[in-house]
């Protein structure tokens, strides 16, 4: 009889550390999936922030001309006559500035997809993007990528500017009359005196 309570004793601890165990699993993939739910949100706020800031140098390629009409990952069109990229980390709809530094041409694209995923390319062009840059014969090219203020003034602007002097009067009080009115009482002298 003692081995039988025994018996019975061994097989409650192993169903409750199996419950236990089960118990804990669930709090684990609980308390992951609330992590996730939290966090994944702020990690896609904050990356972009944190990471895509600087002037970043690589690999652009550009997309086909059959992509066209495809549905991006903003929830845009792709046509490839507009001026748009992908770009892994930039928020959607932040102009860029992409230049080529092998012939020096830049153009200002605006991100609305995702990617590229292939490693060592930083950017998706357009086909008229890569066309303005120079880079459809070559397929892929090095270019320098960085976020485009148009606020920015390009220039310095002078502190003293010379403007030339006008001389300006009124006709109030002044025995003069405006040039456009001798002109015309001469015109009409001419015409009197030809009569």
């Amino acid at each position: 009889m003692e081995s039988g309570k025994w018996k019975r004793l061994v097989k409650t601890q192993e169903s409750c550390s199996k419950r236990s165990i089960n118990f804990c699993k669930k709090r684990l993939s609980r308390v992951s999936i609330l992590t996730i739910g939290i966090l994944f949100p702020l990690s896609s706020f904050l990356f972009p922030l944190l990471n895509a800031q600087g002037v970043q140098k690589g690999k652009a390629s550009f997309y086909s001309k059959k992509f066209s009409g495809r549905q991006t990952a903003s929830g845009e069109r792709l046509h490839h006559d507009s001026l748009t990229c992908a770009h892994r980390t930039y928020p959607f709809g932040t102009l860029l500035k992409v230049t080529n530094p092998a012939n020096g041409k830049v153009v200002i694209v605006r991100v609305t997809d995702r990617g590229p995923y292939v490693k060592g390319r930083i950017i998706d062009l357009s086909v008229r993007a890569a066309r303005e840059l120079g880079i459809i014969s070559q397929g892929i090219a090095p270019v320098t990528v960085e976020r485009y203020d148009p606020t920015a003034i390009p220039f310095r602007p002078e502190d003293f500017i010379d403007l030339p002097e006008f001389d300006i009067g009124t006709n109030e009080g002044s025995a003069t009359k405006p040039i456009w009115m001798e002109l015309r009482d001469q015109y009409k002298k001419k015409q009197q005196e030809g009569k």
